[in-house]
């Protein structure tokens, strides 16, 4: 019997429960193993390479190569171990956290010391807060990673 997970019903959250957990234990011993300068190396020489090395599966790893830390989420990845991936990049916790809202890093730092979102609109699914999912992703940020994709011809 599955148990009542009323939290399924936050817009804009994925909850880190067992569940998530199990699906996402070799995505995440993955990125545990960038803590290590010799992984880390081994990684940005072939990422394709050593990610087959890991028990993943094909949608975490492609999650990883297009640095789609959300979907990564989605897939069991839990931010505290994905932040190894970021840092393996060079990016700030800052940066990271404002590529998954669809913002640029100062967009997201204004956010943020300007309060952060709302919560009005934004405690159940369905509302009409900057949350919900019909007006993700938000910013101009989103609008520069998806023309950069298209250069790339990806």
């Amino acid at each position: 019997m599955p148990l009542d997970k009323p939290y399924l019903d936050v817009p804009g959250t994925t909850i880190f429960d067992a569940e998530q957990s199990r699906k996402g234990y070799w995505l995440n011993q993955f990125c545990m193993s960038l803590m290590k300068a010799e992984n880390r190396a081994r990684f940005k020489a072939n990422e394709r390479a050593y990610l087959d090395e890991w028990a993943m599966t094909e949608e975490q790893k492609q999650a990883v190569l297009a640095r789609d830390l959300n979907w990564c989420i989605r897939l069991g990845g839990n931010i505290y171990f994905l932040a190894k991936i970021g840092a393996t990049d060079g990016k700030s916790f800052q940066q990271m956290a404002g590529s998954m809202t669809g913002m640029t890093e100062e967009e997201y730092r204004n956010m943020m010391i300007s309060g952060g979102r709302s919560a009005n609109g934004n405690r159940v699914i369905g509302e009409d807060g900057d949350a919900q999912a019909h007006r993700q992703p938000q910013g101009k940020g989103h609008m520069l990673q998806q023309a950069a994709v298209g250069k790339k011809g990806n």
